[in-house]
């Protein structure tokens, strides 16, 4: 869902403790990766933490637990506990976190605010018309041929191929030493980058001929399921301080942090959880009438021009739903298996009123 490729330049999603070939007992699902979690983890048995933050971000020159990063990977260690990241290739997939934050908000016609550059590629193949079916099918499978909302998208075309089996080929048709013509169905299809290589296994496993011909061929097409934030519609319009009061009740707010009202109504709103002010042009250009993120500098406030509200809501009560879309997504592939979510709230900022 959240292939590890998809995560920034920055990053340090993945395994960050432990084997992958280790049999796991039990998955405890977190927002963050902390000694706290780590000594739940103990507690109830279970031997992976799957986490949202990865508890190692930048380098680490020294183990020797002068801080809550060197004492939780400590722990961890020493009890046999995996921990594995999932951050902002979670972040970049429509469905991943800021998907989660729209379908609380209950937004319709949802889109990726600021689709990401270079994810996407075309595949061309030829096959025996009689071959065609299964061939699409297995490339289906594999993943290909998603555009927007719509899956199974392709191109085909009838014509000729010709080829001639050398010595030493076991040719689909034909004879060796003899040039055969075949009629053939060109197959054209989108193929998500991180995909490539799964969507070439499987055709080449479908497809009839000992050596297949195809094409791949990178695009300049922007991915429109895969990118920063997200932007949606509110299913009817709102006042400034009727929407900031659904914020409060639906994320649990203390406090939200906004520009001037203008009496403006919204109904567009832009999101992304966390730390998402560099997306404040995008969220202008795309003419929302909210922006909602959290870790807003004084400064950045300005940067909304008077134009649309921009609401801080705080970087843990924005993504605090990941935790539940985790368990969600192991839940669905391991159905048997034990998946809890951490009863320790990791939220590290306290509000004195």
């Amino acid at each position: 869902m959240a292939h590890p490729s998809l995560q920034e330049h920055y990053d340090n999603a993945g395994l960050i403790t432990g084997d992958a070939g280790w049999e796991c007992k039990g998955i405890i699902c977190s927002l963050d990766a902390i000694e706290e979690v780590v000594e739940e983890s103990i507690q109830k048995g279970c031997n992976l933490i799957v986490a949202h933050h990865p508890i190692i971000f930048g380098g680490l020159k020294k183990i020797n637990g002068k801080n809550y990063v060197e004492k939780t990977v400590i722990r961890a260690i020493k009890n046999d506990i995996a921990i594995y990241a999932v951050h902002t290739n979670l972040d970049n997939v429509i469905d991943g976190v800021n998907g989660r934050i729209a379908k609380m908000l209950e937004l319709k016609n949802v889109s990726i605010l600021s689709a990401k550059q270079d994810t996407l590629k075309k595949l061309f193949t030829f096959v025996p018309i009689d071959k065609a079916g299964a061939v699409r099918n297995a490339i289906f499978t594999a993943g290909a041929g998603y555009i927007g909302n719509y899956s199974e998208c392709s191109f085909n075309a009838e014509g000729e191929g010709t080829f001639k089996a050398e010595e030493g080929a076991n040719p689909y048709a034909g004879d060796i030493g003899k040039r055969h013509t075949e009629k053939e169905l060109k197959i054209e299809v989108i193929v998500p980058s991180y995909l490539e290589n799964k969507i070439v296994a499987a055709l080449k496993a479908a497809h009839p001929y000992e050596e297949v011909a195809y094409d791949v061929v990178e695009l300049s097409n922007p991915n429109n399921r895969i990118g920063s934030g997200v932007i949606g519609e509110l299913t009817e319009p709102m006042n400034e301080e009727g929407f900031l009061a659904l914020l409060k009740r639906i994320f649990q707010l203390q406090v939200v942090r906004h520009t001037a009202l203008s009496g403006k109504a919204i109904q567009k709103v832009a999101l992304c959880g966390g730390a998402g002010s560099f997306l404040v042009p995008k969220a202008l250009a795309a003419a929302a009438d909210v922006y909602v993120t959290a870790d807003m500098k004084y400064h950045e406030f300005f940067d909304a021009n008077n134009r649309m509200l921009v609401a801080d809501i705080g970087h843990y009560e924005s993504e605090q739903f990941t935790i539940n879309l985790l368990q969600e997504i192991l839940e669905q592939k391991f159905p048997t298996f034990a998946v809890l979510k951490t009863a320790v709230k990791t939220n590290p900022v306290k509000y004195f009123l």
